[in-house]
């Protein structure tokens, strides 16, 4: 029994990069569905495939790389509000990670968004990770 699945997304998705595995398939949500897509659209991974041949469903996720050098794309990723203390932050005080270089992924009442998106929707939310 996992206690933390998005934990576990963060984990499954550090240990494949920096063992240079090309995919990791982890167990679906729709919380991490939601941080897939955001990846993807932020350029950290290659691509993502949502396959639902059981009732919880599994994501295949193709890593990114440098081409000539093979360092990953992901060099961060880290958990910021966990169970036992949360973190929220409203739109005004939004994190900017890396000096506005990496992303903060928040969990906003319109979705699962970046912080750069909340801050411009004018939301605040549950700051779930921090990407670089």
């Amino acid at each position: 029994m996992n206690t933390d699945p998005i934990a576990d997304f963060l984990t499954r998705i550090r240990n494949a990069s920096s063992a240079g595995l090309k995919t990791v398939d982890i167990p679906g949500s729709n919380t991490k569905r939601a941080m897939t897509q955001i990846l993807f659209d932020q350029g950290y991974i290659t691509n993502f495939k949502f396959e639902d041949d059981n009732k919880q469903g599994n994501i295949k996720i193709a890593l990114k790389y440098n081409a000539s050098t093979k360092v990953p794309a992901i060099t961060k990723l880290q958990r910021a509000s966990r169970p036992g203390l949360r973190k929220y932050s409203s739109a005004s005080d939004m994190p900017r990670v890396l000096n506005g270089l990496g992303i903060a992924i928040v969990s906003t009442s319109k979705g699962v968004v970046t912080g750069k998106q909340a801050k411009r929707d004018n939301v605040g939310g549950e700051v779930l990770a921090y990407v670089y």
